[in-house]
């Protein structure tokens, strides 16, 4: 075995005495895999671990990688994502993934907290309530997107018009005024979430665009994408970096 030094270093933090059972069964893949993803890789650039195990944690919901998510959970918790922030990353994947496949992961999170004696329920981190979700959440969509959002709730053709208002009410209503993570976080990780699931581009523009003028710059979202790339692969990187190149140019 040549596994690195730097990459065993780096596992270790992550699970503090494991040994993989794929030492054994696979050692020439875990050889290669470990040394790219935790040697090569997390030193590519400056991103600290805290901001990258948010984005892995959000692009494995998205890709629906959820024993993978099951191990990442533990080494996220132990590089300090809060329960509260692991929670709340699970929650705003529901309206860009939808409830049949966040589930699980509903579940896998409430199993790894609970393994940790970490008491559920959490502490309520809801703002708004029935009456005010819809006029909070034209105000997140401005104060993400901008102006141009101030009436968005209430455009388009009458027979799809309540989707938009949907999009207010519930979407940026219920999830993003809710506290736990700010809007420079959640807009990370909705990237995170639509840039793993594939088939979501126009939509990966409008929130790549969202989070260079909330301030995750190009370059910052060239390091999620990349602090990622071993968990979701190379064609969903790559079509990532391009929408993040035409949000740029759009953003000019």
């Amino acid at each position: 075995m040549k596994i690195t030094e730097a990459a065993k270093k780096y596992h270790e933090k992550m699970f503090p005495g494991y040994e993989s059972k794929f030492l054994k069964t696979d050692p020439e893949f875990i050889e290669r895999f470990d040394n790219f993803a935790f040697d090569e890789v997390v030193n590519q650039d400056d991103m600290d671990d805290h901001t990258r195990m948010m984005a892995i944690l959000s692009v494995l919901i998205g890709c629906q990688g959820i024993d993978e998510f099951k191990a990442m959970l533990p080494a996220a918790l132990n590089f300090g994502v809060t329960p509260m922030e692991a929670k709340e990353i699970v929650y705003q994947s529901v309206p860009y993934l939808g409830i049949g496949r966040v589930f699980p992961f509903l579940h896998a999170v409430n199993e790894v907290l609970t393994s940790r004696g970490v008491e559920l329920p959490l502490p309520s981190q809801v703002t708004t309530t029935t009456e005010t979700r819809l006029e909070a959440g034209i105000q997140a969509q401005v104060d993400i997107f901008g102006e141009s959002m101030q009436d968005f709730w209430k455009s388009g053709p009458e027979e799809v018009r309540h989707i938009n208002h949907w999009l207010a009410a519930n979407c940026f209503g219920d999830y993003y005024t809710r506290k736990g993570l700010d809007y420079k976080q959640r807009e990370m990780i909705t990237f995170c979430f639509l840039l793993a699931q594939g088939g979501c581009e126009p939509q990966l523009i409008s929130h790549a665009a969202a989070n260079i003028r909330l301030g995750n710059d190009k370059v910052f979202l060239i390091k999620v994408i990349s602090q990622c790339l071993p968990f979701i692969g190379y064609p969903r990187s790559l079509n990532a970096l391009r929408c993040v190149n035409d949000a740029a140019t759009q953003s000019e």
